[in-house]
């Protein structure tokens, strides 16, 4: 079961659950996949809405690696077109868990 607070999402790809979610390891992960030095550069690419096979594929297989499935990108990569909607489906709330959530609950001010 998906634990909201960390971040988890719960997913259903080709019939099979799954858990995914972004670590601090996934987030850096991603941070050399797609070649942006920092979270909000991250943020900023996954905002634009424009994501191809190849962002679904690595944002899903480190979604999956976050949540504890030791699984490759080239495994994502195998699975049939027709799960193309379920994958978009997860990653779309993996996203939004990870950085929308973080931007509805800013840290508290710092005393001077």
């Amino acid at each position: 079961m998906a634990n909201r607070r960390r971040g988890e999402v719960a997913a259903t790809i080709a019939g099979r659950s799954y858990t995914l979610c972004l670590t601090l390891g996934s987030l850096a992960e991603l941070e050399d996949a797609f070649a942006v030095d920092d979270l909000a550069a991250l943020a900023a690419r996954f905002g634009s809405g424009r994501l191809g096979a190849n962002d679904l594929i690595r944002l899903v297989a480190i979604g999956l690696r976050g949540g504890g499935c030791p699984v490759a990108d080239a495994e994502v990569r195998a699975w049939p077109a027709s799960c193309a909607a379920e994958i978009a489906s997860a990653v779309s709330a993996l996203l939004r868990a990870t950085f929308e959530e973080a931007d509805a609950n800013p840290p508290p001010p710092q005393e001077a």
